[in-house]
């Protein structure tokens, strides 16, 4: 893509899953491109961010968009807020639940993606993919990812940009439920290929709609 590197992570399996997609789509991604790392990262709130601290430290990336699954989404969705609060609906891989507790323990309220995701969206759409802008990356280990991943950024690599992106299901997850959305993997692999292309070349977001009323 450029000379400059981009790591991408996904998650393992969780809730019963056999497979997610957000991994499978960022290593067959960064299968595309010698400038492109993919890292795995545990569904767990304990270790998931110590595994992308060391990850970052590694690679020294310009870039990094953290991905996971959103269960139910018909598109790929860019998040566009992440809140430093953990309230988990069913444990983690390592049966922790944490209920109403700080991500970072006297950080800021939220943060905002520093990934142009207007600009990502109309690109994304302009292929043809189901994509839209997300304001909620839930209170999930996504969520806990998103914030560990932006107060890394902030605090000690202010010169890299991240966001984190969330995908569908792939067909076969959902292959007894047919009334479940689904986006083939090799989709999800070109629309964060896009994703990827146009937040390397676009510091300014667009200056368009993408609001919600609810």
């Amino acid at each position: 893509m450029n000379n400059s590197v981009v790591l991408l992570t996904g998650f393992e399996p969780f809730g019963g899953e056999t497979t997610n997609p957000s991994w499978d789509a960022v290593r067959a991604l960064a299968d595309r491109d010698d400038g492109l790392r993919a890292v795995l990262l545990p569904c767990e709130f304990g270790s998931s961010l110590e595994v992308l601290r060391a990850a970052v430290a590694e690679h020294r990336p310009a870039l990094v968009v953290a991905t996971g699954l959103a269960g139910g989404r018909a598109g790929v969705t860019p998040e566009r807020v992440a809140v430093n609060l953990d309230d988990a609906r069913i444990p983690d891989n390592a049966g922790a639940q944490p209920i109403d507790v700080p991500v970072v323990p006297d950080g800021p309220a939220a943060y905002f993606t520093g990934l142009p995701v207007k600009a990502c969206v109309a690109a994304v759409a302009a292929a043809g993919i189901p994509t839209s802008v997300s304001y909620t990356a839930g209170t999930f280990v996504c969520n806990h990812v998103f914030y560990g991943l932006m107060h890394l950024l902030a605090t000690e690599h202010p010169g890299v940009r991240g966001g984190f992106v969330h995908v569908p299901y792939a067909p076969e997850q959902v292959a007894d439920r047919p009334d479940v959305p689904s986006l083939p993997l090799a989709t999800t692999v070109d629309a964060l290929e896009i994703i990827v292309r146009t937040s390397l070349a676009t510091t300014a977001d667009l200056p368009i709609t993408a609001g919600h009323l609810h």
